[in-house]
């Protein structure tokens, strides 16, 4: 069953909502560090960006053909340092050729606790991109609090006077002197003129759009659709969103309900990782979740995906007394191998039941249960495995 909306939101992960966003990427690790050879032995000059570590280390002393060769010029490399997918470092320099073992061994002896860190950094940021899916509803708005409008400050002081030339006891007698100054005089209050003019012009545009701001959150949101569509929107681009996420949304009723389409994330597309730091060497302890745990952890997120939703629907329209979510995945069709849009889940919530939640201690709630308190279609197994329902008309 497919249901049609009026509009659509492109929610992308790890960025602001945007319509035309494309997601992100990240790496990890230092640039590089300058590994010097030369009579007095090898040292390496690190620094690992974000630690304020940086330091000169002796690497191995000189070598007895070195020291016999005291005119031989120091030479120096560049080597770079990155955390691979099954959590070991790599050690390469700047072709990507691996750095010999020897010279890996003495920078992790020399930096080992900038090292440590930098595992550290990267283990929290693979754990966070898990755990940050089944937090998604922690940060659901209460639906009592009306929006409020804080109208801003014009940035901008008003330009200040120019100072005025006074006329010295030299000016008075020197031919000439009088005039060029009170020019500059004319002409600097010429100037001040035309910019406090402008400063005039641009602070009753914002003045302007000020006023504007105010009427629409106090006043159209709860009787304009085009502003109970829009405001939504807004508030939606300002959540950072772990996975993308469609949305299609639409205000009926003459502004009662609205109605969510929610294109959700695959099970594919979840984290299958955790990391940990082992208490001896240098090294991230990679580990693949179960089968099980990934799809629970699915059913946790699209649960939250749905819950948050239907929360910023209420907190952002007054007027709005009912919100029906429904949320598809792609899956392929046993029968035809064709890919096809498949209801998960849907539920249908009113705004006085939604208030009764207590939105001040939501980590406390499991949000696969909440849900069962409203008008709920779901079929999902004890192991998170959805089968396919046929969502609110």
């Amino acid at each position: 069953m497919a249901l049609r909306f009026r509009k659509s939101i492109k929610l992308a992960p790890g960025i602001r909502w945007n319509l035309s966003g494309t997601g992100s990427s990240w790496t990890i690790g230092p640039r590089g560090a300058s590994v010097g050879i030369g009579k007095r032995g090898v040292y390496l000059n690190s620094g690992i960006p974000g630690t304020g570590i940086s330091s000169r280390s002796r690497l191995s002393g000189p070598s007895q053909s070195n020291a016999s060769r005291a005119s031989t010029p120091a030479t120096s490399v560049l080597m770079t340092c990155a955390i691979l997918d099954d959590g070991t470092l790599s050690f390469t320099d700047r072709t990507g050729t691996p750095v010999p073992e020897h010279v890996v061994e003495a920078a992790k002896k020399q930096n080992r606790e900038a090292i440590l860190e930098l595992i550290q950094r990267k283990c929290d940021e693979i754990n966070e991109q898990t755990e940050a899916l089944g937090k998604l509803h922690h940060d659901t708005p209460n639906p009592r609090t009306p929006p409020k409008y804080i109208a801003p400050a014009f940035s901008e002081p008003r330009p200040s006077a120019p100072a005025q030339w006074r006329l010295g006891l030299l000016d008075r007698v020197i031919p000439g002197r009088r005039g060029k100054i009170d020019e500059a005089n004319r002409a600097a209050d010429a100037h001040h003129r035309d910019t406090v003019a402008t400063w005039e012009t641009e602070k009753a545009k914002f003045d302007r759009r000020v006023a504007e701001r105010k009427v629409f959150l106090e006043s159209l949101i709860y009787k304009d659709i085009t502003a109970m569509e829009r405001f939504p929107e807004e508030t939606l681009e300002e959540i950072v969103w772990p996975r993308e996420t469609i949305v299609t949304f639409d205000v009926r009723g003459g502004g009662s309900s609205v109605a969510l389409d929610v294109d959700l994330p695959e099970v594919e597309d979840m984290p299958n990782k955790l990391a940990a730091v082992p208490s001896r060497g240098l090294k991230l302890s990679v580990k693949e979740l179960s089968a099980t745990k990934v799809q629970k952890l699915y059913a946790e997120h699209i649960h939250g995906i749905v819950f948050r939703l239907v929360g910023e629907v209420f907190a952002a329209l007054p007027t709005i007394q009912e919100v029906i979510a429904a949320g598809y995945s792609q899956r392929r069709d046993p029968a035809t191998a064709q890919e096809r849009d498949d209801y998960l889940l849907s539920v249908r919530a009113s705004r006085p039941e939604w208030s009764k939640m207590d939105f001040a201690h939501l980590p406390s709630l499991d949000v696969t249960e909440a849900l069962k308190r409203f008008d709920l279609q779901r079929e999902m197994s004890k192991s998170g495995i959805f089968k396919p329902i046929v969502p609110h008309g």
